[in-house]
């Protein structure tokens, strides 16, 4: 970073609060959304390193303020509101105006949310993921070609939105009720993929050409690690059933491969600046990757500030290296 330039900051955000529900919404709705504190956090850690933060909020807010935006860049971590592009339009609208932004591009995000495109995209990298099919149709199951117990997700959702204790079907009659209850509620495909029972880690990323892999953190689920058959869910995200476990208690080479298989994922899906990665690992030891998220919860609760508080550099350094990769990255 720049230490004789100090930046002006915008801060783009979805709140929890703002969310208006309507008639048939599911619970889990706004789930990907922040709490208030949480931006208050992080605008804070902007301002720990002497910038100048400026909350926007939504992308409605920053249609409105766009044209006049006074910011050198925009710390994004917002959403979007509908749609499989919802995450693409921030970025999206930033990029059309040549504003600097932290984190993924538009075509990155939508990428990623996208659970079908993100596995083809890792397959065709050689990274391993869950087998997997699309379900537009639950009357039309025929020729699964896959092996029960298999999990059943919204496909571009993100949050565990979607996932309760009906998601991990057992056979056919199951996946047939769960996948047509989620395409009708969440008005979208299905996916459903092999269920990999054992062990889930998490690793944190920031960076660009040489992006930097954190320490592994291990799921803890309902006091165990060996999760077997347990998953996360959004009523277990919205209790005290989920810990985590920073540093994992595995081998040093198992930490390494997960730490690589991680650092693969994000440069196979070409993410920027930060993003955390989700690896299952079978109890023959094999490592599937779930998910990467481009933009995760920066919540002092969760990944990046419990590995903050592991490294003792604490909370506001970690934010402030993801906005400093991002000034790096534009030269600012």
């Amino acid at each position: 970073m720049a230490k004789n330039h100090k930046n002006r900051v915008g801060l783009t955000y979805d709140l929890r609060t703002d969310y208006i529900f309507k008639p048939g919404d599911p619970p889990d709705i706004n789930a990907e959304f922040d709490h208030p504190s949480t931006i208050d956090m992080i605008a804070d850690a902007i301002e720990s390193g002497g910038h100048t933060a400026v909350k926007v909020g939504n992308v409605d807010n920053l249609l409105k303020s766009l044209d006049g935006l006074d910011v050198d860049i925009v710390f994004n971590i917002c959403e979007g509101m509908h749609g499989r592009n919802r995450e693409s339009q921030v970025p999206m609208l930033l990029e059309l105006r040549g504003i600097p932004f932290v984190g993924a591009d538009p075509l990155s995000l939508g990428i990623t949310l996208d659970k079908i495109i993100t596995k083809k995209i890792l397959k065709s990298h050689g990274i391993e993921t869950p087998a997997y099919i699309e379900i537009k149709d639950s009357r039309n199951l025929n020729g699964l070609g896959l092996n029960f117990p298999l999990i059943v997700k919204p496909r571009f959702e993100g949050s565990s939105k979607g996932l309760n204790d009906n998601s991990l079907v057992k056979n056919r009659q199951g996946l047939l009720k769960q996948s047509k209850w989620l395409i009708e509620k969440y008005n979208q495909p299905a996916i459903a993929e092999e269920f990999i029972s054992g062990e889930e880690f998490t690793i944190g990323i920031i960076g660009n050409k040489d992006p930097k892999p954190f320490p592994v953190v291990q799921v803890e689920i309902d006091g165990s690690l060996s999760l077997n058959n347990l998953f996360y869910t959004f009523s277990r995200i919205h209790s005290d059933a989920i810990r985590y476990v920073c540093p994992a208690p595995i081998s040093k080479r198992l930490s390494k491969q997960l730490q690589n298989l991680a650092v693969a994922t994000y440069e196979a899906t070409e993410c920027l600046d930060f993003s955390r990665v989700d690896i299952r690992v079978d109890k023959n030891g094999k490592p599937y990757v779930l998910e990467i998220n481009p933009l995760p919860s920066l919540s002092t609760a969760d990944v990046f500030g419990i590995v903050g508080k592991h490294l003792g550099v604490g909370y506001n350094r970690m934010v402030l290296d993801v906005l400093d990769a991002a000034i790096k990255r534009y030269g600012i």
